[in-house]
């Protein structure tokens, strides 16, 4: 004996969130202070630093050259004096945070070269002042001379502000910015501030990158409800 067969009709549910936005992996974060190390030179490199003489860093051991520093600080003191009621302390000050400014962002802030790049293949572009006086040698005449300007400075600027520990500290704070970079353990480092990071090296997607298959999405009324047959085992 048969029984009847029951059915029951399922109809496609509403989604609750049509328009949710898909997200894979987790958000990407910010690191507030990121030391990023250069690759290192390979040999063609090598050779396209030696077929044309770099004339942005090649000034840097002409005459004259090392006479600049003191000059331009001697005249940047005599301009800040002018300025009426100038204290002496605060002179110095100025003096030697312009001096710090300055040389901060010629020999460690701009890189590559401003003109004739393409003679050396590029391989300036992401270099230092700093990284190219001399082809990257380090404790030459020149980068001896660049390293005891500021330091002098400092000790002049400490002496004739009369010790003043707020002075201090910031003419101190200035030096080390700038001396760090000059060190041979810094070198093709970079620090670098609020950088994004993504560990997977892949931008997160928003949403879902499909390719479309030409067809639409199908809604509550276009699709036919669904019939399940439930047969019961004959006795």
């Amino acid at each position: 004996m048969e029984t009847p067969a029951k059915t029951s009709t399922i109809s496609p549910r509403k989604s609750a969130s049509p328009g949710l936005t898909v997200r894979t992996g987790r958000e990407r974060s910010s690191s507030i202070v990121k030391v990023e190390k250069l690759e290192e030179e390979s040999q063609a490199d090598v050779m396209d630093q030696s077929v044309y003489e770099n004339l942005n860093a090649e000034w840097v051991n002409r005459k004259g050259a090392w006479l600049i520093h003191p000059v331009l600080i001697f005249a940047g003191k005599v301009v800040i004096d002018t300025i009426p009621g100038m204290r002496q302390e605060i002179s110095w000050t100025l003096v030697n945070l312009l001096y710090l400014g300055f040389s901060y962002l010629m020999f460690h802030y701009v890189t590559g070269i401003p003109f004739h790049s393409d003679l050396h293949g590029g391989v300036y572009d992401n270099l230092t002042l700093w990284e190219q006086i001399d082809e990257g040698a380090q404790y030459t005449p020149a980068k001896k001379w660049l390293f005891i300007v500021p330091i002098t400075l400092f000790l002049a600027s400490t002496h004739y502000t009369h010790y003043d520990p707020w002075l201090f500290a910031i003419n101190i704070t200035a030096l080390v910015f700038v001396l760090i970079p000059k060190l041979p353990a810094f070198h093709r480092y970079r620090v670098r501030f609020m950088v994004p990071d993504d560990p997977s090296g892949v931008g997160t997607p928003i949403t879902p990158s499909f390719p479309p298959s030409g067809f639409s999405t199908p809604t509550r009324d276009s699709v036919p409800p669904i019939n399940i047959s439930e047969v019961d085992s004959r006795l």
